[in-house]
């Protein structure tokens, strides 16, 4: 093997290994919703092209509410589904929508958008 295909190999599993990393092995701490004077833990959901933030955390027992607010028109984000706590809502362009649900366990829970292709977790301490 000559240094130049060597070279290329190296390059390429190097590449190789970083995609897997960021894809895969990087774990999102997430942003911890806040505790309004309403009793909500509440925490702002922008919707453009995925969910940012991605991952929330949140207390069990405390009621919560997640605001989004859509600033895209694809048609797969027009909704939001929390299957675990039997919520999904309508997400019109350029509205806030508030999503509100009492976790009482602790966990890991996703939501996502009706097709199921853009995703986020709700951690539960």
């Amino acid at each position: 093997m000559t240094w130049d295909r060597a070279l290329v190999n190296l390059i390429g599993l190097g590449l190789i290994a970083f995609i897997v990393w960021f894809f895969w092995l990087v774990k999102s701490e997430g942003v911890r919703a806040v505790a309004g004077s309403s009793g909500y833990q509440e925490q702002m959901v922008l919707v453009k092209g995925g969910y940012t933030p991605d991952v929330i955390v949140v207390e069990a027992g405390k009621p919560v509410r997640l605001n989004f607010v859509r600033q895209e028109s694809a048609s797969c984000t027009e909704m939001v589904l929390l299957p675990a706590f039997g919520k999904s809502a309508r997400l019109p362009e350029g509205e806030t929508v508030a999503v509100e649900f009492l976790p009482k366990e602790r966990g890991e829970f996703e939501f996502a958008c009706q097709m199921g292709m853009i995703r986020g977790k709700l951690i539960v301490e």
